[in-house]
């Protein structure tokens, strides 16, 4: 039984290649594909948005079309953590960002799934760099709210003076670590699971250049990506969902100062 090793490295999956290179100096403006599949992804969110919006004065339709059922599941959804995690009329005006959040992240995991697409969502750099501005923003909205108030958030109330010296700095290194532990848990799933994919896609591959029973062998790991990409597809819906929520409890933490 002869057999061929072309399982090529799970993490190859996430390298960024560069399709035109555009140097300047030290700047680096190269489209990678990286690049592309960001900007398909902006362009499927702005479409998915107006495809919907048919009529003359850009309303809804009374008997809803395939679009608009998802547009709404996806709408009353994002509302109902806004409205339960922040409460208060205040949470109308943050839905819109909330709602921007879930929808761009749930499409950069989704077409990541697409065979030979890119997964974005699968580099630190871009689920950090979401996550810090983010972050910049909620403590913006809290300073603007609550002015030096905001300080307040790492002094407990009840907390002595003398134990204030202990509890202050611990709450300082946990409140600055939330941006990094946001976009960490988010990078961590995608690539650990597409990582996870490409291995039992590997191995069927590689067993398909065998001969004999090692040929036959490879409809074991074809049938187990099944469930795995299921598998996968949750996460992917579930990861938005979570970072959406966690920052409706950050949110939440900087306008009533918890």
């Amino acid at each position: 039984m002869k057999c061929l090793n072309i399982i090529a490295s799970p993490l190859e999956q996430f390298e960024i290649l560069p399709l035109i290179s555009l140097n300047f100096g030290l700047l680096d403006f190269s489209i990678t594909n990286q690049t592309i599949i960001l900007a398909l992804i902006s362009f499927i969110f702005v479409t998915y948005f107006l495809s919907f919006l048919k009529q003359s004065d850009n309303s809804l339709f009374i008997i809803p079309s395939r679009w608009q059922v998802i547009v709404e599941f996806v709408y009353s959804l994002v509302l109902n953590v806004v409205a339960e995690n922040i409460g208060g009329k205040k949470s109308e005006k943050f839905f819109p960002l909330v709602f921007t959040i879930f929808t761009f992240i749930l499409s950069m995991n989704l077409i990541g799934l697409v065979p030979y697409s890119f997964t974005v969502t699968s580099h630190a750099i871009v689920t950090f760099s979401l996550s810090i501005f983010i972050f910049i923003g909620i403590n913006i909205i809290c300073v603007r709210a609550h002015g030096l108030e905001f300080f307040s958030l790492f002094v407990p109330s009840g907390t002595s003076v003398p134990l204030s010296f202990v509890i202050v700095p611990i709450e300082v290194f946990s409140y600055a670590f939330k941006p990094l532990s946001l976009g960490v848990r988010l990078f961590c799933n995608m690539m650990v699971g597409h990582t996870l994919l490409k291995v039992f896609a590997g191995f069927a591959w590689s067993l398909m250049a065998c001969s004999g029973v090692l040929f036959l062998a490879h409809y074991i790991p074809l049938l187990v990506i099944i469930p795995l990409f299921g598998l996968e597809l949750g996460v992917a819906t579930i990861q938005a969902f979570v970072f959406s929520l966690l920052v409706c409890i950050q949110l939440n933490d900087a306008i009533n100062l918890h």
